[in-house]
């Protein structure tokens, strides 16, 4: 018994060692979509991804591409605008609102060949029990990546999925931008057909590659350990 313990702490080790090495290689910034929830009269990491996330009703989600690092965060440039966005919006007894702010960043942010899009502004009336995930997915087209990375919203950026960019994060200016809103007061209320936005397995949190690396070897691992205990199972029973 003792030896298949040590097999599999070794086994599991030898899987994950790599992945993390790979993961925590230095670089000045990153480039990703990061998910962020509006609390306390200001823009916050949300603790967990949204595929974990339930938020209220009256709730603010917020969604910046940029190129950020330890030492520059880039949050979406707005603040408080719930009522601007979800003011005009019903919702019914089982039903809550929730304000989505989706900021494409700048420029400077772009990947070569991209021009981000005009920040914007939707109100995603969706079920009470409705993740993170299906509240994008009511309001967006979402592209993912291995591990559920987030790689782009409405097409945005056209096909980088993030990752190290050389040099300093750009800083922003903290000037708010005006956001583009539905025409009328419209409302998002069903989620998209696209299969990759409604994927079980979305944007679990990881906000760089080593996010996805990671999930992909805790997962190599998972399958080795489980073939370890099964040899076990067979030589602890009657007539092995």
């Amino acid at each position: 018994m003792r030896s298949l313990r040590r097999m599999a702490l070794a086994v599991l080790a030898a899987v994950l060692l790599p992945v993390a090495v790979a993961g925590t290689a230095e670089a000045d910034s990153y480039r990703f979509w990061g998910y962020y929830q509006w609390a306390d009269g200001e823009w916050a990491f949300a603790p967990t991804g949204p595929a974990d996330t339930t938020p209220e009703d009256g709730a603010i989600e917020g969604w910046r591409f940029a190129v950020g690092g330890e030492s520059a965060t880039r949050f979406p440039r707005t603040g408080d605008v719930f009522e601007e966005i979800c003011g005009g919006a019903a919702a019914e007894d089982s039903e809550k609102r929730v304000a989505v702010v989706i900021d494409y960043g700048t420029p400077e942010d772009a990947p070569e060949g991209d021009e981000p899009p005009a920040p914007r502004g939707e109100c995603a009336v969706v079920a009470d029990d409705a993740s993170g995930s299906d509240v994008l997915a009511a309001v967006a087209q979402a592209r993912f990546g291995d591990g559920g990375l987030m790689c782009g919203i409405d097409g945005y950026p056209s096909s980088d999925c993030g990752g190290p960019v050389d040099g300093p994060a750009p800083t922003d200016d903290e000037t708010a931008v005006e956001l583009v809103l539905p025409s009328d007061g419209e409302t998002s209320d069903d989620p998209t057909d696209d299969a990759e936005a409604t994927d079980p397995a979305n944007a679990a949190d990881a906000d760089d590659d080593g996010g996805s690396q990671l999930a992909l070897g805790i997962a190599a691992a998972a399958v080795v350990l489980i073939g370890i205990a099964a040899v076990w199972r067979m030589r602890r029973s009657p007539g092995t």
